[in-house]
């Protein structure tokens, strides 16, 4: 997980440059940039003017290297602030806080960001050109949801810093770590009984990100109103047995909705989904005057089709606040190992220890224990084949 030059700096010789305050020290690190922004390592019109005149006009320059220096030593001192005894940790290049102002990343667009700040104004704002630069794991340096620290310049503002995070929902996506939302104490997993159809395995890949980003799942089986509900309480009942939250839910008979707005009151919440299972509307029958854009299933595929475009933070009525996430079509775990897999599923805990062998994988090992108990029907045969899915595509993202 990424937090800004927290976890990636590095003490420049072992020396600090200290600076008494009432609360932080300061020191200087060596912090790695991107290496896209070097320039070439020679002249790209070389070979055609080699084809024109050959050795005897122009010679091949003397100071011409394979690689550039830029990739060599893509490094930058800067100022971090250290705690003191007892104080807090500190993370991100040090700031100057009477200079700036605290705020919450409401969204997130393009190359800007809208702040509700400490004050309770909303601000416009660009990220300042040192986070951007710095050579990290994730798509955006910024995410919905942060905590972040920045200088006004008119009605507009530069982020400075950003806070190290909490509770988060991320994905794998090209090799990347994509952030959807930050700081949140919840996870709402809504899938739909029909229209699309439901995904049992994809609730098991949201419970296994969910369990690796420290936050709460619950698992809304939305659109309760096109199927009988009797046919769905064996897989609610399972994921109770797991110690997961799960409802049922329809925003067109208002099946749910009351508990499901309890369960949202005072907590810090992000509503994540793929397209067309209801995620909009559902938020839109908890509180009416949100007025979120909806759209239907397409006749089609029978799949749902983007609407909701941005993360966006909702402040609810009830307390707390809601993040609407965009629809997901692909789901993965990004930097996860393939060992740590079983860690996942914590069904599979008592179990694992029983194994004959401390490296088993639990696919094709004798004496596994997890394989046994699955045979007893002690673990789920269904959650077995998502633990197999997540094992294949382990560290493929990192």
């Amino acid at each position: 997980m990424f937090v800004p030059l927290h976890g990636i700096l590095r003490s420049k010789g072992g020396a600090t440059a200290r600076e008494s305050g009432p609360h932080m020290a300061k020191k200087k690190v060596r912090v790695d940039m991107r290496k896209n922004r070097s320039q070439p390592p020679r002249d790209r019109s070389w070979t055609a003017e080699f084809k024109d005149h050959g050795f005897d006009e122009k010679a091949t320059t003397h100071d011409e290297r394979v690689r550039t220096k830029g990739d060599l030593s893509r490094r930058r001192t800067v100022m971090q602030d250290e705690p003191e005894a007892g104080g807090s940790t500190a993370a991100g290049p040090s700031i100057d806080t009477d200079q700036c102002l605290r705020g919450r990343v409401l969204k997130v667009q393009g190359l800007h960001s809208m702040i509700e700040g400490d004050d309770g104004n909303v601000y416009r704002c660009g990220v300042r050109r040192l986070l951007k630069t710095l050579a990290t794991d994730e798509r955006h340096v910024v995410a919905t949801g942060d905590v972040v620290w920045f200088r006004l310049s008119g009605t507009d503002g530069l982020i400075e810093r950003v806070e190290p995070r909490h509770g988060v929902l991320t994905r794998g996506s090209r090799g990347r770590e994509h952030v959807l939302v930050a700081n949140v104490d919840q996870v709402v997993i809504v899938v739909s009984l029909m229209q699309p159809d439901l995904k049992p395995h994809l609730i098991d890949r949201y419970l296994a990100i969910a369990q690796r980003g420290k936050l709460k799942p619950i698992v809304c089986l939305n659109k309760a109103d096109l199927i009988d509900p009797v046919l769905v309480q064996p897989l609610i009942g399972a994921y109770c047995q797991l110690g997961v939250t799960a409802l049922l839910t329809s925003a067109i008979d208002g099946i749910g909705i009351e508990r499901l707005r309890s369960i949202l009151a005072g907590r810090a919440t992000v509503i994540s989904g793929q397209s067309g299972v209801g995620k909009s509307s559902l938020l839109n029958a908890i509180q009416s005057d949100l007025a979120l854009r909806v759209r239907s299933v397409s006749e089609n595929n029978n799949k749902g089709r983007h609407t909701t475009t941005t993360a966006e933070l909702i402040k609810l009525d009830t307390g707390g606040w809601v993040v609407d996430t965009p629809g997901v079509r692909q789901l993965e775990l990004f930097d996860v190992a393939a060992g740590e897999v079983e860690g996942l599923f914590p069904e599979f805990h008592p179990y694992v220890a029983l194994c004959a062998f401390p490296d088993c994988t639990h696919t094709h090992e004798e004496k596994c224990a997890v394989k046994r108990a699955i045979a007893r029907r002690l673990i789920s045969a269904r959650r077995y084949t998502s633990y197999l899915g997540l094992l294949d595509g382990a560290g493929s993202s990192s």
